[in-house]
């Protein structure tokens, strides 16, 4: 077959509504052609998710396509596989009782100087009941607002933190259950940087940049009028009109902008395996 063959095969079938896509036709395995990469970083960018079934690849075929799409992020609190720094295992045994790794509304390592733009998930073992995982398009979130209050918050900074997560104090230091994954709390975790609220995407469009797991304050506001204006955009972020619940399947590989959507894992799946591997790709700072 050739690289035109390849590329013809490419389907890409839009959520109704645009925020997520499925892309069939090609074998992630390989490297892309240039022709395809471009359609599909470009699908990326105008649906936000994006989900490839029927992908079985080894660590070195998921490292080549992560590197396509640029370098690999920083994924700093978690422990990677042994032999494999840029490879994270999201898995859950049959008997534990910890909560699922990536419950919360959040945007992948947003308390990073530059988060990451993409988060890639590739399903090894999937359940066979739970285990969806929500997506919030801060996109759509941010173009429901009223002008006026698109006008109102358009200069404001938020702060972001992994303080509550992964600090000393933070929720993973004083878990009791046993949980499979190693979450490496550190002090580190308590830096903070600030980011613009609303944040402006490669085609122009504005999204929100804000998270209930990560995002601690508005900057230069009260603490009661940070929290209540924070509290209302997360519950406008993550009502139904924006969100869509992927349902996964073994050789799943799904991709995520960070930059535009906010995620929420699902369980349901108690006495049951799940296992994904995950990698990063680099971002820039938020403008």
């Amino acid at each position: 077959m050739s690289l035109a063959d390849v590329d013809q095969t490419l389907h890409i079938a839009p959520n109704p509504g645009g925020f997520g896509a499925e892309l069939t036709g090609l074998d992630l395995s390989r490297p892309l052609p240039p022709e395809t990469l471009a359609r599909v970083k470009a699908a990326f960018l105008a649906h936000g998710v994006l989900w490839f079934p029927d992908q079985p690849l080894t660590h070195d075929q998921l490292e080549a396509f992560t590197l396509q799409l640029g370098p690999f992020g920083w994924d700093p609190y978690v422990a990677p596989l042994a032999d494999r720094p840029h490879i994270l295992e999201v898995r859950r045994d049959p008997g534990e009782t910890a909560a699922p790794f990536g419950g919360g509304w959040h945007s992948d390592w947003s308390f990073q100087e530059t988060p990451p733009s993409a988060t890639i998930l590739h399903a090894k073992v999937v359940p066979p009941t739970g285990g969806d995982t929500l997506y919030g398009d801060a996109v759509a979130a941010y173009e429901a607002l009223s002008p006026a209050f698109r006008e109102m918050i358009a200069p404001l900074k938020v702060v972001h933190s992994a303080a509550r997560p992964y600090g000393p104090q933070g929720s993973f230091a004083r878990e009791e259950a046993t949980r499979s994954m190693k979450i490496l709390s550190s002090p580190e975790a308590e830096k903070r940087f600030t980011h613009p609220l609303v944040r402006t995407l490669l085609d122009g469009r504005k999204a929100l940049f804000c998270n209930p797991v990560y995002t601690l304050a508005v900057e230069g506001f009260a603490p009661d009028e940070s929290a209540a204006l924070l509290s209302f955009l997360f519950k406008h972020m993550t009502d139904e009109r924006f969100v869509y619940r992927h349902r996964w399947s073994e050789g799943m590989l799904t991709m995520w902008d960070n930059r535009r959507a906010i995620h929420h894992a699902t369980g349901g799946y108690d006495g049951h395996l799940r296992v994904m591997h995950r990698t990063t790709v680099a971002g820039d700072r938020p403008v």
